[in-house]
């Protein structure tokens, strides 16, 4: 246990050079783009690749920071029973952030205003020394031996009860009732059918994130993410797009109402909300501006007794069977405004489940949509969506008159707790794809024995195993974070880690399968599918990176 403790120290001391580095690099960034009024945009768009890797370095040393943390916790209670798997896996993922941060640093050290001195610093004799040791092929080896006798298990969660429980709950429903549902869903590119929308109503999963004073099941006093963290987890373990998603809209769209709606609307739309009647959906992203959320051009015309919206939406996933779309719009025509000129609306219609829907107000205004074709992450559709001279009440513009310009800020509001919970489908997709890699290398046959005795295979899922677990403990200590009003730049590092995570681990489970796990029968087939689109959904990695983090970074030195 003494090398394990002094191991552990000594990861967290070499974790503290490299935030050192991110830290020095950041204040020369800064530097480079400062101005008569601030930070220069056009300036940092000059140093986008330092800045994109310097945010990869930032949420890797804070993954490394959280599991530390976490292994310590482990650690305590079980003393005196010996190194436990949440250690060594630490342990290793510490090695490997490392080797990342200071393998991104030392090709072009004078891009992020450091020397070959600085970059030296991560290259010691001691953090080479750590690096190798955990890092060996036998000590990796040793740990997918282990990791492969626990089913699919990676270490333990340490939930609060209440999250426990409610994590017991929906993982019976995600394997009694989604999963078998999910290849049809999928493979048939079907909506979501009754059989699963209905037990998650009964359930109250529509208001976990709506108070109990709006009819929702959140407590009036805090925040609670934990519970959405791990419900959305245990749905997406079922299917992504299937069950895994379901929560995200109702929870931008609550956030939105609950940071600048007016009492009347919180009062009318949350209950209606927590219900699930309506459904709702997200209509912010626009055909040419994807993640820049400030250069949106769908019109809001001012109006007797409300506004006129006009122009065209896409990627509105759920559009289709919502009768609440959440519309964020120009109501400004000066451009120059940028995101201050926009305001965020509350548009009713008529639910439908086809590919393709048309809306007729009786006033004339129609609004039309077309599901657009993915490989994956079928279930909801995502559609294109056009508004042609679409008339909203004045009480359905958010926050009332005093809510005009401010749209942005509420988006803002919403997209935070839809990026904690992106993470937190990440890592059912990741749990789904282990459980399967892991009993496929027990069952399938190669050159005489299991393809799961061989070394390479339990390196895969040592490796496999230590990101999903550290991933995972990221996402929940990101959310206990929120739970205390804090953590917003930590909620779009997690996001960046584990979908870019996903992405890599379900190919690995892919690969573990051969060519079965090519095959549309096969469930890691659309668990790969289904992982590439989160890193581009809820806030591309390179708008998060760039906008975001980096910003961030460069703000707080």
């Amino acid at each position: 246990m003494t090398g394990v403790n002094s191991g552990m120290q000594g990861a967290s001391q070499h974790i503290d050079l490299a935030d050192a580095l991110i830290k020095k690099s950041s204040i020369w960034i800064k530097q480079q783009c400062s101005g008569g009024k601030g930070i220069s945009s056009d300036k940092m768009d000059e140093h986008q690749l330092a800045s994109f890797d310097l945010a990869w370095c930032a949420a890797e040393s804070t993954a490394a920071r959280f599991a530390l943390e976490y292994a310590e916790k482990m650690a305590a209670s079980t003393a005196g029973e010996g190194v436990c798997l949440e250690q060594r896996m630490t342990l290793v993922f510490c090695a490997e952030a490392l080797q990342n941060i200071q393998n991104r640093l030392r090709v072009r050290p004078q891009n992020y205003g450091l020397s070959e001195a600085d970059v030296a610093t991560l290259a010691s004799p001691a953090i080479a020394r750590f690096c190798q040791e955990q890092l060996d092929a036998g000590n990796l080896d040793a740990l997918g031996k282990l990791v492969s006798t626990l089913d699919g298990g990676s270490g333990a969660y340490l939930l609060g009860d209440d999250a426990t429980m409610m994590q017991d709950s929906f993982r019976k429903l995600a394997t009694n009732v989604v999963m078998p549902l999910a290849e049809e869903i999928h493979r048939e590119d079907r909506i979501i059918p009754p059989e699963i929308l209905d037990p998650l109503t009964e359930m109250g999963c529509f208001g976990l994130s709506i108070p109990e004073r709006y009819g929702g099941i959140q407590s009036d006093d805090h925040e609670d993410n934990m519970g959405m963290i791990v419900v959305t987890e245990e749905l997406s373990h079922g299917s992504l797009g299937g069950a895994g998603s379901l929560i995200t809209r109702p929870e931008i769209l609550s956030r939105s109402l609950l940071k600048g709606g007016t009492e009347a609307q919180r009062q009318k739309w949350l209950p209606q909300i927590a219900m699930g009647q309506p459904l709702c959906a997200i209509a912010v992203t626009e055909p040419d501006t994807g993640s820049d959320v400030a250069a949106m051009r769908l019109k809001a015309t001012k109006c007797e007794g409300g506004w006129i919206l006009d122009g065209a939406k896409t990627w509105c996933t759920m559009a289709g069977k919502a009768g609440l779309l959440l519309v964020l719009a120009r109501s400004n025509p000066d451009s120059s405004l940028g995101h201050k000129g926009l305001s965020m609306f509350l548009v009713e219609k008529d639910s439908y489940d086809g590919h393709d829907f048309e809306y007729r107000q009786p006033l004339g205004g129609v609004l039309t949509g077309r599901a657009i074709a993915t490989i994956g992450y079928r279930g909801m559709h995502s559609y294109e969506v056009f508004f042609d001279h679409v008339f909203v009440p004045d009480d359905n513009l958010v926050g009332g008159p005093e809510g005009e310009g401010k749209g942005f800020y509420f988006t803002m509001a919403g997209f935070a707790g839809g990026r904690i919970q992106t993470a937190a489908r990440a890592i059912g997709v990741m749990q789904a794809a282990f459980e399967k890699a892991v009993s496929y290398s027990q069952e399938r046959k190669a050159f005489g024995k299991l393809i799961g005795d061989f070394q390479l295979t339990r390196v895969k899922l040592a490796r496999m195993a230590t990101l999903l677990t550290v991933s995972r403990q990221f996402t929940y200590a990101v959310g206990r974070l929120m739970d205390q009003g804090k953590g917003q730049m930590e909620a779009s590092m997690v996001k960046l880690f584990t979908c870019r995570t996903a992405e890599w681990l379900t190919r690995e489970a892919m690969q573990i399968h051969g060519g079965m796990g090519y095959a549309e029968e096969t469930p890691v087939s659309r668990y790969f599918l289904d992982a590439r689109v989160l890193s581009i959904f809820e806030g591309a990695e390179e708008t998060l990176a760039l906008k975001v983090i980096a910003r961030s970074l460069i703000d707080a030195v």
